[in-house]
């Protein structure tokens, strides 16, 4: 079965309200009715024996002759009249009646209202004369009374039922208007304001409706927002590192081979001149350089390709050992917990270039003689952590360039969708926490 409407129910539970007062009524009514009737039939009953008793002198002792003078008396009030002899045989019963003839109350009413009067014997020589009260024409009139009552109840209630319903449909109707605006609001419609309502409480469901589609539009308006921004973050991650490889290639395929020449004509140089001090001096100096040039440029190609390897536990590792041989005064400790929770390449490389980027930053101005580095997955991210127990924010040093790795790392952690933090340790030094959601950028 289909749940009844809010309109219905709260008619249901007026007219069930009425009802019940309306059953009170009648509880109260039949308690009245019910000591009326006593005192009614009780005084009748006492008048009608009262009335005998001055009687009984002068009516004869016969029964043949009683029941003939009794005859005409017919009913006596509310009361039957009956003649019994002295072994209780009946000999005489007054006519039923003649009131509403042949009609009884129900059984269970005229228990309810039939009161307990006790018949009055008088007694006429041998012969007995019963006065037995009779409540049954006023048990009647109060039935019929009561069916009339309940009748006019019964129809004054559905009327109340039908009036409140559809005085609840007038006053609710707004509700319905606010049941379609969230309905269009589901489907997107979030320009759909309510008007203001005469009703307080309507007005006061009309205000929070129209404030929670005003904060709902916010909220699309913000969420388009940021995901214009992230797809264009996205895409210069993406242009970044193309440029990235097209550099590293340029660098190997030129200035690489360059150098690696330049080396091989001065090596050449050197060797041919072991009896010429003055052209071996400048030769053995440009081979020195050169060789520092090809480190330089190896640890460039490092920066800007991602280093071999699937994992990123195996590429921290790799890159953590080239970066102690090149500063050996600085001891890096890296801690790698993933459990379970590997990112994908393109995560990597970017969890790799923001690592690359902290470590070069420590490097370059912190002169820090300790570091640690953690990176830890888990609860959908990927918490990368680097302290160092150097000069700290406020004693960088004025290097050019000082703040824009800083400054580039923040950007490509947006980018991602992250968030970066820098702090303060209370022994000193300069920590940073950079935390990646764990999902793909194609998935962004």
């Amino acid at each position: 079965m289909r749940p009844l409407r809010l309109h219905t129910r709260i008619s249901l539970v007026l007219t069930g309200l009425a009802g019940s007062l309306c059953a009170v009524l009648v509880g109260l009514w039949l308690h009245g009715a019910r000591q009326g009737i006593h005192e009614e039939i009780e005084a009748a009953n006492r008048v009608s024996g009262q009335w005998l008793a001055a009687l009984v002198e002068h009516l004869p002792a016969n029964a043949v002759e009683l029941q003939a003078a009794l005859a005409p008396l017919g009913r006596i009030r509310a009361n039957e009249l009956q003649l019994l002899d002295a072994g209780g045989r009946l000999h005489y019963r007054s006519p039923p009646p003649t009131y509403k003839a042949g009609r009884q109350a129900p059984d269970w009413f005229a228990e309810l209202l039939r009161p307990q009067i006790a018949p009055r014997v008088l007694a006429v020589g041998e012969l007995r004369l019963v006065l037995v009260p009779d409540a049954s024409r006023a048990v009647i009139d109060a039935w019929d009374e009561l069916c009339a009552v309940a009748g006019w109840a019964l129809g004054l209630l559905g009327l109340l039922f039908v009036v409140v319903r559809r005085a609840l449909d007038r006053a609710l109707q707004p509700l319905d208007e606010v049941m379609r605006a969230l309905q269009r609001i589901g489907y997107g419609r979030f320009d759909l304001r309510l008007p203001v309502f005469p009703v307080p409480e309507l007005a006061s469901l009309s205000n929070a409706f129209n404030g929670m589609a005003d904060r709902l539009r916010a909220a699309v308006d913000d969420n388009v927002r940021l995901e214009t921004e992230r797809e264009l973050a996205q895409r210069l991650q993406a242009r970044l590192e193309e440029e990235r490889r097209q550099i590293a290639r340029e660098l190997h395929d030129e200035m690489a081979q360059g150098i690696t020449a330049v080396r091989a004509l001065a090596g050449a140089v050197v060797q041919r001149t072991a009896e010429q001090p003055a052209l071996q001096a400048p030769a053995q100096h440009i081979l020195a350089v050169t060789g520092e040039l090809q480190d330089g440029v190896r640890r460039i190609l490092h920066r800007l390709r991602p280093l071999p390897g699937g994992e990123l536990a195996a590429r921290l590792n790799d890159y953590c050992a080239s970066w102690r041989r090149q500063h050996e005064t600085v001891a890096l400790q890296l801690r790698v917990a993933l459990a379970g929770h590997e990112p994908d390449d393109a995560l990597a490389a970017a969890a790799l270039r923001i690592v690359q980027e902290g470590l070069t930053n420590v490097a370059r101005h912190a002169a820090a003689s300790e570091v640690e580095l953690s990176v830890s997955g888990g609860d959908g991210v990927l918490r990368i952590a680097l302290l160092d127990n150097g000069r700290g924010a406020g004693g960088r040093s004025a290097a050019a360039g000082c703040g824009l790795g800083l400054t580039g790392m923040g950007e490509r952690v947006a980018g991602l969708g992250g968030s970066l933090h820098f702090f303060t340790p209370a022994g000193g030094g300069f920590g940073l926490v950079a935390t990646l959601p764990l999902f793909s950028l194609e998935e962004a």
